[in-house]
């Protein structure tokens, strides 16, 4: 079975994340960012993945360190469970629709750390969450796990559904991705 555990203490948070690549089990997830807990459960939920993330952060300062620190120990999570990648799709891309606004996630299970983030938000908070940490969380997972990850969303619409379909899209994306096949997608032989 793909899964694993992984785990990251600092000045500034402690973080456990559980995953469990076959089985879809009910998320549980604490951050202490109830925003953030929903965007986390809402991507394991579409991922079809099993996920227990429990992370205690210094919210006092605000949630950057708690939510980058949240992509770092996933993505490593994310790339133990994943091993030398063989067997898996490789590749991922899904277009979320969520009421007037939409995102798109093209994934690159790769090795090869990527980022290209294209979202804009007209507020600086969703409840206790700001809308700039999702490029941080992003950033923090495709570092660790080495994914190459693309992201865009549409400039009008509500916050709350864009960032929630950015997520969404990422869970299908990755669904995709890490789905069985035979042997490596590579020319060169490895990933």
């Amino acid at each position: 079975m793909r899964k694993a555990t992984a785990k990251r203490t600092t000045n500034e948070t402690t973080v456990s994340v559980t995953i469990n690549l076959d089985a879809p089990e009910t998320p549980r997830v604490e951050t202490g960012i109830g925003f953030f807990d929903h965007m986390l459960i809402a991507m394991a939920t579409h991922a079809g993945i099993g996920l227990s993330i429990k992370v205690k952060g210094d919210l006092e300062v605000d949630g950057h360190h708690t939510v980058e620190d949240t992509g770092i120990v996933l993505g490593n999570a994310l790339a133990k469970a994943l091993g030398d990648k063989a067997g898996i799709n490789r590749y991922g891309f899904f277009m979320l629709p969520m009421d007037e606004s939409h995102a798109i996630s093209r994934l690159d299970v790769s090795g090869r750390a990527f980022l290209v983030y294209k979202a804009f938000f007209a507020n600086e908070r969703i409840g206790d969450y700001e809308t700039c940490l999702t490029r941080e969380f992003f950033r923090a997972l495709c570092t660790n796990a080495g994914f190459t990850l693309h992201i865009s969303t549409n400039k009008g619409g509500n916050d709350h559904h864009k960032t929630e379909a950015i997520f969404k899209s990422f869970g299908h994306a990755l669904r995709m991705a890490i789905a069985p096949r035979d042997g490596i997608l590579s020319t060169k032989g490895v990933l």
